[in-house]
């Protein structure tokens, strides 16, 4: 009885060993059709991993509302934290609209009337460097052009891409409006996730322990909850971060009397929140905002960033988010910069809690072989966990 028993377990592993590799066969022979079903199925699942999304980002601050909120009956509690933090975050935004609009309009001002004059200039000096240099304007002036010929290809340029500009304009009337509608599914899917989220994780367990051996369950639900508290830690600390950057730049920018200290204090907050590379964006257009009017203080501002982004880089993005992830610096670059490479902006801020959480893992996995080898002693093994 116990070899048929045996027979009948072998049976099963060799019909699932075939049953896969009849599918990996199927699927190897037609793989660009299997790449556009799944291209396909993810387009329609879009809006929802999106929903998933502002769940988990809506989820941080409602927690600690929610948990402040002394209300004793649970669903009055849970919409009144949910209320309470998408107000807060509609606040803020309004808010850095109300702040930044006068100062955006301020701006296209001053570069209405300062490009211009920059341009006129540019072309004094021009006039002025041919007129000191005739050998410069008669090389110029030997240069032949055919304007009949020139204009005609402008004119079939015009005609065969006059389509195109329309069917692009269409794509792109008809790509916003799928971003919106996408976006509002989304959102709307997210406030069902939010007021549900004990239930909905509760049937999500219940299917994996179904489904998986209960070791395996145990072990995905560990790495389930390791990877929603560092992704949850992440963006509370690059929050805080780039609050934190932009209140600076703003105070020493508004202290060194330097134009544009609210705008480039917005705007670095903004993007300090792309890891590591975000507020050279910030640098940037405050630059080129500064040339038009003084290119002394475009080279003081440059001098404050550099400054500042030491400071930032070595006090308070180690102990704000380094520390908030438990990623060492070394590994934050490697994460921002293969996650760039790969998904562009959303690639370096999802990487770096990814990385940390495969970091955490294989450093428990790693003491715990050396613990079994006898390598490492128990003492040695918490001091590196808690390094």
């Amino acid at each position: 009885m116990k070899r048929m028993e045996l027979d009948q377990e072998t049976i099963k592993k060799l019909r699932g060993l075939i049953l896969f590799t009849v599918v990996t066969v199927v699927v190897g022979m037609n793989y660009r059709s299997v790449i556009g079903a799944a291209g396909l199925f993810l387009h329609m699942l879009l809006p929802f991993i999106l929903g998933s999304a502002i769940a988990f980002i809506l989820n941080v601050p409602m927690s600690l509302i929610e948990s402040h909120i002394t209300i004793k009956r649970e669903v009055t509690r849970r919409m009144v934290s949910l209320v309470l933090t998408i107000a807060g975050v509609a606040g803020v935004l309004m808010l850095v609209l109300f702040v930044v609009m006068p100062q955006l309009f301020d701006t296209f001002r001053t570069l209405h009337r300062s490009i211009p004059q920059f341009f006129e200039e540019a072309r004094a000096w021009v006039e002025q460097t041919f007129a000191s240099q005739p050998e410069l304007l008669a090389l110029f002036e030997s240069i032949q052009i055919d304007w009949p010929a020139f204009v005609s290809q402008i004119v079939g340029f015009l005609k065969t891409g006059a389509g195109s500009v329309l069917s692009g304009t269409i794509s792109a009337a008809v790509s916003i409006v799928n971003g919106v509608t996408s976006f509002g599914i989304g959102f709307i899917f997210a406030i069902y996730i939010l007021l549900q989220k004990e239930t909905l994780s509760g049937q999500a367990k219940k299917f994996t322990r179904a489904f998986l051996p209960a070791q395996a369950a145990e072990k995905l639900f560990q790495v389930a909850g390791l990877t929603g508290r560092i992704f949850s830690s992440f963006l509370t600390g690059q929050c805080v971060e780039a609050v934190i950057l932009g209140l600076m730049f703003f105070i020493v920018l508004f202290l060194l009397r330097l134009p544009y200290a609210v705008l480039i204090g917005v705007l670095i907050a903004f993007t300090a929140l792309i890891p590591i590379f975000g507020a050279f964006i910030g640098l940037a257009v405050g630059v080129f905002l500064m040339l038009m009017e003084n290119p002394v203080d475009a080279l003081v501002f440059t001098i404050v960033f550099f400054i500042l982004q030491q400071i930032e880089g070595n006090l308070i993005y180690p102990h704000v988010v380094g520390g908030s992830v438990g990623l060492p610096s070394i590994w934050v670059l490697v994460a921002v910069t293969v996650g760039g490479s790969a998904f562009g902006i959303v690639g370096m801020l999802v990487f770096i809690p990814l990385c940390s959480v495969l970091y955490a893992l294989l450093r428990d996995e790693v003491n715990r072989r050396l613990q079994k080898k006898h390598v490492m002693p128990k003492q040695d093994q918490k001091e590196d966990s808690d390094s």
